[in-house]
């Protein structure tokens, strides 16, 4: 009997062998052994405390910054949905946002209740959740300016709260390496006119719609930016801005970075996870031998190729816990 076979009940839903591609921009990749959409907080809880403490376990959004290799995904992949959605006002310059919620919607929602400081969130094409995780940020902020705290489930479904996200790094914050499923945060901002701070989330609309290939399948920017440069400098100077690439082992159409902004590694067609894993591999390759400096990925990557080869040589372990 496997653990499949021992799966709780749940109120939710839970699927098994579901193509991972779907639930994510680039739309690429293979199944996951299960996946698990809770009805609620109580229903995830219950969920954990019953799960084998052996299957692998990971935690994904909208998958606007997430690669799904080819061979698929081991253990149970957590997707949360509507019932962990939505932003309340709590106090005259705070808010409690579900960590499905987007991003998006938690900037208009401190725009509306005349909320500053959150603004930057219109250009985050993500979650609540992952943006607590990774201390997501752009135009110059980040999460951990103004999240005050977060709060989650632990793997055995005790509840947890994290305080003091203001030691949050560059691209890393908290839940995926503590094996916490963030459920909800609270933010903190600034008192301020509604009208100025719906301008301000439209300039950066307007901006991002104008420097970002943002109705491509896109996994957003791919590599974080290195010390006192910008990735996409190396990536467009190393020679790889619009250029094609096919992975010689499991490719399909083919991956490239896009010609409107190199940083961003695009499906644009028929590509398979092999071919944007292996084009973004190239890259790095390329920009360490011709300036010395190695990229960072930022763009999540899990799962197993569909077999071990040079193209997914990455830095990141066949199965990463985390949301993205």
């Amino acid at each position: 009997m496997s653990w499949r076979d021992k799966l709780p009940a749940v109120r939710g839903r839970l699927m098994l062998d579901e193509a991972l591609g779907p639930f994510t921009w680039l739309r690429v990749g293979g199944p996951a052994e299960a996946i698990f959409m809770p009805a609620d907080e109580a229903d995830l809880a219950d969920f954990l405390r019953a799960l084998d403490p052996g299957v692998p376990l990971i935690t994904v959004g909208v998958g606007s910054n997430l690669m799904v290799r080819d061979g698929g995904v081991e253990g149970v992949v957590v997707r949360l949905g509507r019932a962990f959605a939505g932003v309340e006002a709590t106090g005259e310059t705070t808010l409690t946002a579900g960590s499905a919620t987007l991003d998006s919607m938690l900037a208009k929602a401190a725009a509306k209740a005349g909320v500053a400081g959150l603004e930057f969130y219109a250009g985050i094409p993500g979650t609540v959740g992952g943006a607590v995780a990774m201390n997501a940020g752009c135009y110059g902020a980040e999460t951990r300016e103004v999240c005050v705290r977060a709060h989650g489930l632990d793997r055995s479904g005790k509840a947890v709260t994290y305080e003091n996200p203001a030691e949050f790094l560059y691209r890393h914050g908290w839940g995926s390496e503590e094996g916490v499923i963030v459920t909800r945060a609270d933010f903190a901002g600034t008192p301020d006119d509604p009208a100025a701070i719906t301008a301000r989330m439209d300039e950066i609309t307007a901006r991002r719609e104008t420097t970002q290939p943002i109705r491509e399948k896109t996994g957003g920017s791919t590599f974080k930016n290195p010390p006192g440069d910008s990735a996409w400098k190396l990536v467009d100077g190393a020679g790889w801005r619009g250029r094609l690439f096919q992975a010689p082992v499991g490719g399909g159409g083919g991956a490239m970075f896009s010609p409107l902004h190199a940083n961003f590694l695009i499906n644009p067609g028929e590509a398979t996870a092999a071919d944007l894993e292996g084009v973004g591999e190239a890259v790095r390759a390329d920009v360490a031998a011709k300036f010395g400096v190695t990229l960072d990925w930022e763009v999540k990557r899990i799962g197993r190729p569909v077999q071990d080869n040079a193209i997914t040589r990455g830095d990141s372990p066949p199965i990463a816990e985390g949301t993205s």
